[in-house]
């Protein structure tokens, strides 16, 4: 018996790594120090920081994945790995400066595996930070051909007195809604039941006559790291921010809000989607089900004076992001058993 024959090939892990090395390297900022293939990565901090602090966070991209590999669209999870770990980190204002991503597999395919790189690193590019590193498992009779976990990590830096946490924000602040493309990350398991219920194949239409279904729901999640830096050089004074998730608007939009208010969201402020009008149909799914488990079309929120609400609205514009008012911060615990007031419970 040999490695090989174990079903871990060494070959081509190595030659896997080479393929990806341009990828990797078209990631790379100014502060990183070295190259693929380290025991770890070097990264300086940017320079010019008085009191720097370091944001960190991670995730994985979820059931998303069966879809995804059920249907060969590799690239968009390798950008939903990165979305999932840097809008987190941006809501605290927060530059990234680099991510690492792990990859587990039953067996290496150097096609799919690419490409899921080639998507990470695209979400990189995206967010302005660099692939600095990575780990690529092979684990035989753990997962079954074909199929791949992933898991990232990012770290941001922010100075310290430029930290948003959403200390400043006070009642009478608006809030902001930025669209998402669609389902994102997260209820991957509920869609999957929908459309394995409703039988669902690569041709079904979201709408007749109109684009496949599933292209909608693979969409990859949007970054928003430009956006938000777009803000910040822009000054536009920003006092909270939401990356919406799992558990939709109820359960993330008041962790960026302090203890003593609330939020009022005006739920006729946009129009659903035509995906989520779809899940909600085709699943018979309730109506708080749908608030609690989906973003609805808002992937981010910001949380701002007044004063700044057109200019807020105009650097969205200016950076390609739809964005409307949605909402107003009140004073008080929110009235009702549901963290936002003025939601169609």
């Amino acid at each position: 018996m040999d490695y090989r024959t174990a079903g871990v090939d060494v070959v081509a892990g190595r030659a896997f790594v080479e393929r990806i090395r341009s990828s990797v390297e078209s990631t790379r900022r100014p502060e990183v120090l070295g190259g693929l293939g380290g025991f770890g990565g070097l990264c300086r901090l940017p320079a010019g920081l008085r009191k720097p602090l370091l944001v960190s966070g991670t995730d994985g991209v979820g059931t998303k994945l069966e879809l995804a590999q059920a249907h060969g669209r590799h690239h968009g999870v390798g950008i939903d790995l990165v979305a999932m770990c840097v809008n987190d980190v941006i809501t605290s204002g927060a530059q990234p400066l680099f991510f690492l991503d792990y990859i587990a597999t039953g067996k290496l395919a150097p096609e799919a595996m690419a490409a899921v790189v080639e998507g990470i690193a695209d979400g990189c590019r995206q967010s302005g930070c660099a692939l600095l590193g990575g780990e690529t498992a092979e684990m035989p009779g753990f997962y079954g051909p074909g199929r791949y976990d992933l898991a990232g990590f990012c770290v941001a830096v922010v100075e310290e007195d430029e930290l948003i946490d959403g200390r400043a924000v006070r009642p009478g602040d608006r809030i902001v809604a930025v669209a998402s493309s669609g389902v994102h990350s997260n209820g991957f398991s509920l869609v999957r039941r929908i459309l394995e219920a409703r039988g669902v194949t690569a041709e079904t239409p979201l709408e007749p006559g109109g684009a496949p279904l599933l292209d909608a729901v693979l969409q990859p999640t949007l970054l928003y790291g430009a956006l938000v830096q777009a803000l910040r050089q822009a000054d536009v004074e920003l006092h909270g921010m939401a990356h919406i998730t799992g558990g939709g608007l109820p359960e993330n939009l008041p962790r960026a809000l302090p203890a003593g208010v609330h939020a009022r969201i005006e739920a006729g402020s946009w129009q659903r989607p035509a995906l989520f009008r779809w899940l909600q149909d085709n699943g018979e799914v309730p109506e708080a089900d749908l608030w609690n488990t989906f973003n609805l079309g808002v992937g981010f929120c910001l949380v701002l004076p007044e004063a700044a609400l057109d200019q807020a609205l105009a650097v969205c514009a200016a950076t390609g992001h739809q964005a409307w008012p949605l909402g107003v911060v009140e004073a008080g615990s929110a009235p009702g058993p549901e963290p936002l007031a003025g939601l169609p419970y």
